[in-house]
């Protein structure tokens, strides 16, 4: 029997004693459930480690202050811990989502993923919620008696389904990302209803840590200013409130104190709209929320607008800042030149990357070569490209 988890109180929580288990047979913890054994191999995998050197709009060598995806897992769990506990949800799922979201993600954040995605098109194209899937039920090499992690049926539903069903009308499963449907061939995470209410926690915290987070790298960086910032609504609120109350506080402090109110703003919208929401679904079990007709976790109309105009700022003063776009020019042209390379000639790799290959430009030696550059940090690709192109440089 599954330990409890006396944290889920509510009657839809997921319940840990009632997991639906592990692809491959395990005997329960004594000391740990189900959940927590989840949480705790997504902390000891490469991949996550990894995440240290990932980063999500700066390169790494840019400066030690701009977070990380590790870093931003860590800020993402700690908020989908606290709505998980308001709501009466089971905390560790909630925290374990949170912290294996971006684990397939490429170096070079976003720019990374699109450059990988075009070299992968004709092999089954790349995105980076399939990429964790991949990682976490095959690339991961720790068990003697499986490939990936063997983690739960609710932790692989989550990080498949966290922003909602993966088939829908006019979604078919075949349209999805290869490692989704290969790995439906194999266990059913139901991918056509909506995923538990703590994955749904693990999504709405993870846009409030990247928004709000966002915006404290964006003034670090000077991309923007604070003055900027006042004609975005309730975020230039917010700062207002901060500066009249505080006159003459430095910026750093003025930025932190804007940056954890509007965190709370978001945090306390997420629990009063889906406390509303519960009073129309009334669900008895994670079952109902699952089969809904609607996201149960949300923001509310008002909040939506207020992130979405966010968003926009952000997109246009921050990731299309000519800066940043320098820099993410350079990394899709480390990406593109290393699949290129790599995929026409795999003896390039490391041997254990040659495993599994088809031979030059092959199929098969696309999705390893895919795998190998996902994999990588930032700056273990900018050092490969070194050693690959730098004729100069004499590393191997």
């Amino acid at each position: 029997m599954a330990l409890l988890n006396p944290a889920a109180t509510a009657r839809f929580a997921t319940r840990a004693e009632h997991t639906r288990g592990r692809l491959f047979f395990e005997p329960e913890s004594a000391m740990r459930t189900p959940f927590q054994r989840d949480r705790d191999r997504i902390i000891h995998s490469v991949a996550f480690r990894r995440m240290k050197y990932k980063t999500q709009v700066f390169v790494y060598h840019e400066g030690d202050n701009y977070r990380t995806r590790l870093s931003h897992s860590l800020e993402v769990a700690q908020i989908a811990r606290s709505i998980a506990r308001v709501m009466g949800l089971d905390e560790d799922l909630a925290e374990t989502l949170a912290l294996a979201h971006d684990l397939g993600h490429t170096p070079f954040g976003h720019a990374g993923e699109t450059a990988l995605d075009a070299c992968m098109k004709g092999f089954g194209g790349f995105d980076h919620n399939a990429q964790t899937l991949r990682i976490v039920t095959k690339l991961e090499h720790r068990y003697a008696e499986f490939d990936g992690l063997n983690l739960t049926w609710e932790t692989l539903e989550g990080l498949v389904k966290h922003n909602g069903p993966v088939v829908t009308p006019g979604r078919r499963l075949d349209d999805q990302p290869r490692a989704i449907v290969e790995y439906a061939q194999t266990q059913d995470l139901e991918l056509d209803t909506f995923a538990g209410p703590e994955a749904q926690v693990a999504a709405l915290a993870d846009d409030i840590a990247y928004n709000n987070h966002d915006i404290d790298d964006g003034l670090r960086a000077r991309l923007f200013t604070i003055d900027d910032l006042l004609a975005v609504p309730l975020v230039g609120d917010v700062f207002r409130a901060v500066i009249d109350k505080y006159p003459g506080l430095e910026t750093s402090r003025v930025i932190h104190e804007a940056v954890r109110r509007l965190i709370g703003e978001m945090v306390e919208d997420v629990i009063s709209e889906t406390k509303r929401r519960l009073e129309g679904m009334k669900p008895a079990t994670a079952e109902d929320i699952r089969h809904a007709d609607r996201a149960l976790v949300a923001f509310s109309p008002a909040m939506n607008e207020h992130n979405a105009a966010l968003k926009a700022f952000l997109f246009e003063r921050m990731y299309r800042h000519y800066r940043v776009n320098r820099s993410m020019s350079k990394a899709k042209r480390i990406v593109r030149d290393l699949f290129e390379l790599l995929h026409r000639d795999p003896s390039l790799l490391p041997p254990e990357w040659q495993a599994g290959c088809d031979g030059d430009a092959g199929f098969k030696t696309a999705r390893r070569v895919c795998d190998y550059i996902a994999g990588m940090t930032d700056r273990f690709a900018i050092e490969e490209h070194r050693r690959l192109f730098d004729l100069h440089d004499e590393r191997s």
